[in-house]
């Protein structure tokens, strides 16, 4: 049996190794307010300590992903102190460096728009399955407003061109364009997202080891620049990959020609 939390805004669904956490504040489109901010960072805190749990699932309970900030709050915010705002903020990068740096495999199901802080949230995962009909943009210079936590992330996943033409027009782009650009890793009919996206998350969940994931996700947000210092570091990662007891584990079901369950 899978288990259910259900929080004021979000919804965790367990079984079988896989976590959807679900966006339910469909009136405001899963606009980002303080309360669906805290509700996904308590899910993503819990899941990411879960050792039951190998794949999340981010989605909405229907309609579109997330709209992005809720407009009512941001002008609520210009009556802030700067301590305020940055304390409100550091809020929100909390939460993309858990999703960013999660230990698990993470997908982003998108279905309908992504827009700003929304589209930001569906960058943070390792996979991105979009529907046709699913939109994406950082259309915070619309209003004055800057993408800049995002950036960050986003310098990982495309060139500095593709930026400028993201973050600068503030432009609304569809699913194929962001599957071009690197922001989606697949695009789906939408009768058929979420099988694709099951089945995708259960060959995980049955071929890859957990702790071969963690590891590797950590060498990769953490792969230094310089071409030395990184070869320095994988070698050290690959040492301690080696002593795992999944690598191991792993090694001698290879050689009693044993098929392995992870």
């Amino acid at each position: 049996m899978g288990t259910f939390v259900s929080m004021e805004w979000v919804e965790i669904e367990k079984q079988d190794r896989l976590a959807y956490v679900v966006m339910n504040r469909i009136e405001k489109r899963n606009a980002l307010n303080p309360q669906l901010v805290s509700d996904l960072t308590e899910a993503f805190s819990q899941l990411n300590a879960d050792n039951s749990v190998k794949v999340i699932v981010l989605k909405s309970k229907e309609g579109a992903f997330s709209a992005g900030a809720d407009l009512a709050y941001i002008q609520e915010l210009s009556s802030y102190t700067h301590k305020e705002n940055v304390e409100d903020s550091t809020r929100l990068k909390n939460l993309f460096e858990l999703i960013f740096n999660s230990p698990k495999v993470t997908i982003s199901l998108v279905e309908g728009p992504a827009l700003a802080g929304g589209c930001g949230l569906a960058s943070m995962t390792d996979f991105c399955f979009a529907t046709p009909e699913s939109t994406f943009g950082y259309t915070e210079a619309r209003i004055g407003f800057v993408p800049a936590l995002v950036m960050v992330y986003l310098r990982q996943k495309m060139n500095l061109n593709l930026m400028f033409e993201w973050l600068l027009t503030a432009s609304v782009f569809d699913a194929a364009k962001a599957h071009r650009d690197g922001l989606v890793y697949k695009v789906v009919d939408s009768n058929e997202i979420h099988d694709v996206v099951l089945g995708f998350s259960q060959k995980l969940i049955k071929g890859v080891s957990a702790q071969s994931v963690a590891l590797t996700k950590q060498i990769m947000r953490k792969l230094p620049h310089q071409r030395d210092e990184a070869l320095s570091y994988a070698a050290e990662q690959n040492a301690i990959a080696r002593n795992s007891s999944d690598c191991k584990k792993g090694i001698a079901a290879f050689l009693n020609k044993e098929k392995l369950a992870w």
